[in-house]
């Protein structure tokens, strides 16, 4: 992923898109980490923090809730060191009986010069997957390659 570095094409920002959203898939902390400066900075909903010890962190607390997580990522925009993507993911809420939810939202990455991410802020919401959180319509199964669902305007 690092050696995808700004100022970005279309082609590479959607790599860069593809590539983020293997890692993120893999629910690896240490290893979703090095794709960030040691100093970069996040915002995720209400909460801000900065360094790879507290994105190790917040990864670990993060897939410790959210079981059976699986992430798709889409390009939004891009210009120089910097993307937008929209994304979807869903899990099984542990805190919450196991209900099923699905997280919709929004990033904004800055990169610097080496390809890795500086900046990083998410914007997102979760609803309940089908009646009382079932997981009744849920898009990504297991045996579903995330890329392959077809997301439209009926979905949200």
């Amino acid at each position: 992923m690092a050696d995808l570095k700004p100022p970005f094409t279309g082609e590479t920002a959607q790599k860069k898109v593809k590539a983020a959203q293997e890692i993120w898939n893999t629910k690896d902390p240490a290893r979703v980490a090095q794709a960030y400066t040691p100093t970069c900075i996040w915002r995720v909903r209400d909460s801000f923090f900065t360094g790879t010890e507290s994105i190790i962190a917040f990864l670990e607390a993060k897939w410790k809730r959210e079981s059976s997580y699986r992430l798709r990522k889409e390009l939004f925009t891009f210009r120089d060191n910097r993307i937008a993507v929209q994304f979807w993911y869903e899990f099984q809420d542990v805190e919450d009986g196991m209900r099923w939810k699905r997280c919709y939202g929004l990033e904004d990455w800055t990169f610097d010069e080496t390809g890795k991410m500086c900046k990083r802020m998410m914007s997102g919401n979760d609803v309940l997957i089908g009646p009382e959180g079932n997981g009744e319509g849920r898009w990504f199964a297991d045996e579903v390659n995330v890329n392959n669902v077809f997301i439209s305007e009926k979905h949200w």
